[in-house]
């Protein structure tokens, strides 16, 4: 199979399967649509297994396609690591990808970022937000290079590096703050429960406790971004749990009040990286980074 195999076939696969259509696919890489198509058949034809599913507004992979996405951001790698080591008999360049949570982003990663592309400028950081199961996955996969998550996945492969612990509260507006106290804790049975959605471990941990304080049947909604949040407990749609420091300001100037349901919760985030990755200078350099700025600054 190998000898039948090149390498901008995999370039090829990984983009049809991150765009989910061969047109845009075709768009990102330069490419005309059917040279695309021809990659891919090339590719089914080397491996024996049809890799996409054809779908009405696109497509999805299919089980051998999966198994080969693996393979593929590997293979996509050890190209980068390569071009990367040439590169660094001049100076420090190459890509770097991470993926995180959009809160840890906004809230602790901003000024890292910042100031170690000022240093770095030849060192390309590609961001992506998601949640704890996702980010695990796509290291596992070889997708990325890292990722920050809010709690060691406990795993043999990835290994875990602690980076800050994160308090975490209920919040809600004044007037629900104010029914609870009137009414007791089972008033928020009554409340909608705003979160990232049930990917997020921030939600599974708040269910956790809402049911041990005997608070149960709450309506939930679920927002892609921490202002969406912020914005719906503001205007008392409901009440969220979030990292403290994403609330900090508001806090502050009494826009939102804490709803004391247990004893303080804090969670571990850290980096994680698989194991048996092996880190270019780009990617070695911003793990040392990342370490000494947590380290240095928390």
């Amino acid at each position: 199979m190998i000898e039948m195999l090149e390498g901008k076939f995999f370039n090829t696969f990984i983009a049809v399967m991150e765009e989910k259509n061969f047109s845009r696919a075709a768009d990102r890489l330069g490419y005309v649509q059917s040279t695309v198509t021809n990659h891919i058949q090339l590719l089914e034809q080397a491996c024996g297994q049809r890799l996409f599913q054809r779908l009405s507004r696109g497509v999805k992979p299919t089980p051998a396609g999966l198994k080969l996405a693996a393979f593929a951001y590997q293979f996509i790698h050890l190209g980068r690591s390569l071009e990367e080591a040439m590169n660094e008999l001049d100076q420090p360049q190459g890509n770097v990808d991470i993926r995180m949570q959009e809160s840890f982003f906004l809230t602790r990663m901003s000024t890292m970022i910042q100031e170690f592309s000022k240093d770095h400028p030849n060192i390309r950081l590609k961001l992506e937000s998601g949640f704890q199961q996702d980010i695990v996955q796509q290291v596992l996969d070889h997708a990325v290079d890292f990722g920050i998550v809010p709690q060691n996945p406990n795993r043999p492969d990835i290994l875990f590096v602690p980076l800050l612990e994160e308090k975490l509260v209920f919040i809600a507006s004044h007037d629900l703050v104010e029914k609870v106290e009137s009414e007791g804790l089972s008033a928020l049975s009554r409340e909608t429960f705003i979160s990232f959605g049930t990917s997020c471990v921030y939600h599974t941990k708040a269910g956790r406790l809402l049911q041990e304080a005997g608070i149960e049947g709450n309506s939930a909604l679920e927002y892609p971004s921490i202002e969406m949040i912020k914005q719906a407990v503001r205007c008392g749609i409901g009440f969220a749990f979030i990292p403290e420091i994403a609330v900090k300001q508001e806090l502050e100037a009494g826009q939102f009040e804490l709803l004391q349901l247990s004893a303080p919760i804090v969670s571990t985030h850290g980096l994680i990286v698989r194991k048996d990755r092996e880190l270019g200078l780009a990617a070695s350099l911003f793990r040392a980074r990342v370490s000494g700025y947590f380290s240095s600054n928390c």
